[in-house]
């Protein structure tokens, strides 16, 4: 961007000259020549703009179509939106865009409905495709069915039955658990006398004391990390996965995503940026490295250092990390403050934490001396008020970095007005029909109907005056943003008021979170140009129709990177 444009663009937003009517140049120099003009565009909270101009991936004006053809110039390309609605690039703030489509941690498919004993034909059928003896990886169970005190054998005992001589790890659809053979655990050193790590718990058989062949959270994390390391030809199929992944966030209208986790130990990083590198990027990426719970700080302080990338114009930013509180209601380890009715590990009957509250307080005070903010995974009660301890801690001492608690599930109302106070975002995942219907009847057997008919209270969180994104969690929930949108308006009092509070929470709010708020979330001039074309005014739409809105072209710093005409 030429020198005197960057001048003009900043005495703009310092005198408040962003108006809907635009922005026009008068220094000496003449107004530059337009990339892109987009015209007759029904544009979002801007009635009476139907242009945008754009160059060097910039948004240089917005206004009347007259006064937009004065950037034209010979190489401009104009585009004739025909009244198609026009709003920010979508911002997934929690986006596990690498795993969610890689064959890699994924090729042997199970039942997700299927009891134990139902789940013998799928892993026959992994059996006869797998080419050799190396790990078989796969997902798909669900632990209550596998854990059915019908079972006249364990899971181990089954898995074994079909795979004797090859190690197997399966993981579990929400990611927290995973079924593991005797050779997956040879492999990994577990034993009977081997000591439960932070962040996990292996399961025995209730009645024999024997292991049962269940790893939860992080005892299931470690086996699946040396599974993916030993995977033959694991770059190639990650960077297959990383482009089916942004294949479809990009038809999705997601402009920025924020990385659910970098598992940087499984050579993550490396394919990231060999995408970067190629030109293959398709999305503005926040990469949020890992916090190794059973690993020593100070070396990965020291790796988290030398990766950091500040840079807000570019495709990859890395300044925040992920970590984990707790786990999640279903294993009995998200961490709560009244205890579990039903659980899996009755030792805990509170749930436990992949990192506890002191130890996240040094994390997040030494991470703010090299520049890092923090992405927070916070399911229970419990977890929520220790990690907003820990973030009150880090903000005592001095520090004004950016912290998102992610899921935030069940917040106790002491909780919900340190949020704001806190400068603490709350992300929510709301893209599943059983959250717009508010119905959390799942959660009673553990909870009780009290908790459960308190979870997910995105509106009292929104009324306290918290910062409120919304993402998708891919493949957890559905991926599509209008879906989330729309959901979280059909939530009735427990959901966002109405539609722009809604677009806020994929849009905007999200830059907030992830720091970029000066840079993408709201189609102004001088920010980045992204932006998405709609079929429809999703403003004059019920609700329950938002998701069937259609993403016409996607627009990623000027650049179109999905155009629906492209694609058939």
């Amino acid at each position: 961007m030429p020198k005197s444009l960057k001048t003009s663009i900043k005495h703009a937003l310092l005198t408040g000259g962003l108006l809907s009517s635009g922005l026009a140049f008068h220094a000496n120099a003449a107004s530059p020549q337009a990339d892109i003009i987009f015209t007759n565009a029904n544009l979002y909270q801007a009635p009476s703009s139907q242009a945008i101009v754009v160059h060097q991936g910039r948004f240089v004006f917005i206004g009347d179509t007259q006064a937009a053809m004065q950037y034209q110039g010979e190489h401009t390309e104009t585009i004739d939106l025909e009244g198609a609605f026009v709003m920010p690039g979508f911002v997934d703030n929690h986006n596990h865009i690498f795993e969610a489509a890689s064959d890699v941690g994924g090729n042997c498919e199970l039942g997700m409905d299927a009891s134990l004993e139902e789940q013998i034909p799928f892993l026959e059928y992994c059996r006869k495709q797998a080419k050799d003896k190396s790990w078989i990886m796969g997902y798909g169970f669900t632990l209550e069915n596998i854990l059915n005190e019908d079972n006249n054998r364990t899971p181990l005992a089954v898995l074994d039955s079909i795979f004797p001589d090859q190690p197997v790890v399966l993981m579990e659809q929400t990611s927290h658990s995973m079924w593991v053979n005797s050779m997956a655990l040879k492999k990994a050193g577990i034993t009977l006398d081997t000591p439960q790590p932070q962040g996990g718990r292996i399961l025995r058989d209730e009645e024999t004391g024997e292991l049962n062949g269940i790893l939860l959270d992080n005892a299931g994390d470690l086996v699946m990390e040396m599974a993916w390391n030993g995977v033959k030809d694991k770059f190639n199929q990650s960077y297959e996965g990383l482009m089916n992944g942004l294949d479809e966030a990009r038809s999705h209208g997601i402009t920025t995503v924020g990385d659910g986790r970098l598992y940087w130990k499984r050579g993550w990083l490396d394919v990231w940026q060999e995408a970067e590198q190629n030109g293959d990027l398709t999305a503005r990426v926040s990469l949020r490295p890992w916090i190794y719970p059973t690993e020593p700080m100070k070396p990965q302080l020291a790796f988290l250092k030398d990766i950091q990338s500040k840079e807000k114009t570019a495709r990859l930013v890395i300044d925040q990390v992920k970590m984990y509180s707790d786990g999640i209601f279903v294993n009995g380890t998200a961490k709560t403050l009244a205890p579990y009715l039903a659980t899996y590990i009755e030792d805990s009957p509170y749930g436990l934490n992949y990192i506890p509250e002191g130890q996240m307080e040094n994390w997040l005070t030494e991470l703010d001396k090299i520049g890092y903010g923090a992405h927070i995974h916070a399911i229970g009660d419990g977890a929520i008020r220790e990690s907003l301890n820990a973030v009150e801690h880090a903000r005592k001492m001095k520090s004004q970095r950016d912290y998102t608690l992610t899921h935030v599930e069940l917040v106790n109302s002491k909780d919900i007005p340190r949020f704001k106070a806190l400068d603490v975002t709350a992300d929510f995942q709301v893209g599943s029909d059983y959250v717009a219907e508010h119905d959390h009847s799942w959660a009673e057997a553990f909870l009780g109907k009290v908790r459960a008919r308190s979870l997910m209270q995105v509106n009292r969180l929104y009324q306290a005056g918290a910062n409120i994104s919304l993402s998708s969690d891919w493949n957890v929930h559905d991926i599509n943003p209008l879906v989330g949108i729309a959901n979280s308006l059909l939530m009735d009092k427990s959901g966002l008021p109405d539609i722009d509070t809604a677009i806020a929470a994929y849009t905007i709010n999200p830059a907030k979170s992830l720091g970029l708020a000066d840079e993408i979330g709201t189609i102004e001039v001088g920010k980045s140009a992204d932006l998405v074309v709609l079929d429809k005014d999703i403003t004059n739409l019920k609700p329950e129709n938002i998701p069937n809105a259609q993403v016409l072209m996607t627009v990623l710093q000027g650049e179109i990177i999905f155009d629906i005409d492209d694609e058939e």
